[in-house]
């Protein structure tokens, strides 16, 4: 059964298209079969990983044109690729009984063909969220170790609880990614703290460093593994995706997920 996990922040710039590729292709090094979903209408994971327009995108399948057909990136990796038609779904599908359950039932037939379902949200929260999270065991919040990465903190735990309540028992917030960090920067290392006493022991423990082999990656349609394999960003996301099969896989959140199923 595969464990879903939204990465989700409605302010953009944070890390969270970065975080879905890096991570999942981390957890495909772990020898986990991973599938990364493009719910953003910017498709910038798509275009990210040099992925050519598809006949049939997220778009596509929300609307009930097609089932989900994956597009393998590489070995264990496989991406449900998106368009700016997505930008449409939310008005098109407002009138749709249950919608907010379409991702959910998509993912029916691939839950036993991979360990981890991975979505890269929109930055904001409308239905294309919504949907995601109904779907999902965990959310994933990256979190820019910047002052303005504040705001709106309190939102995102607020959308998860109204969420859990009405439409997903089975939602968590499985962790937050301190991205871009510092430590050299006391607004850095302030900000963290102050990520921390709202979230406390879900902040991982491993940070992604502010590093320039991050940002060149999508200019090569590679993950960071491929395109510099030793950098510090390869040794962060590892790292964090060994701490997230750890706490998704055994401990506390993997017996709170196996009495909700």
């Amino acid at each position: 059964m595969s464990i879903i996990i939204s990465l989700l922040n409605h302010k953009g710039g944070v890390g969270k298209t970065t975080s879905a590729i890096n991570i999942g292709a981390a957890l495909v090094k772990l020898g986990k079969k991973v599938l990364l979903v493009d719910l953003d209408p910017q498709a910038n994971l798509t275009v990210s990983l040099g992925i050519p327009r598809q006949k049939v995108t997220i778009y596509e399948n929300m609307r009930g044109e097609a089932e989900i057909q994956p597009y393998a990136v590489k070995e264990g990796l496989d991406v449900v690729s998106s368009s700016l038609d997505l930008s449409g779904a939310e008005m098109e599908l407002i009138n749709e009984a249950g919608r907010e359950y379409i991702l959910q039932e998509l993912f029916v037939p691939l839950q036993e063909e991979y360990d981890y379902i991975i979505i890269d949200c929109p930055p904001s929260l409308g239905l294309l969220t919504l949907n995601a999270l109904t779907s999902s065991n965990y959310v994933v919040v990256p979190m820019q170790t910047e002052f303005l990465a504040l705001q709106g903190l309190a939102k995102i735990k607020q959308i998860t609880d109204k969420v859990r309540f009405r439409l997903n028992k089975k939602l968590q917030i499985g962790g937050v990614i301190a991205t871009m960090y510092d430590n050299r920067k006391v607004l850095n290392r302030d900000i963290l703290q102050t990520i921390k006493k709202f979230f406390g022991d879900k902040v991982f423990d491993s940070m992604i460093r502010e590093n320039v082999a991050l940002a060149e990656a999508p200019s090569q349609h590679k993950d960071i593994f491929e395109y510099s394999g030793n950098s510090n960003g390869a040794e962060d996301y590892l790292n964090l995706a060994k701490e997230m099969v750890a706490r998704f896989e055994s401990g506390p959140y993997a017996e709170s997920r196996e009495k909700e199923d």
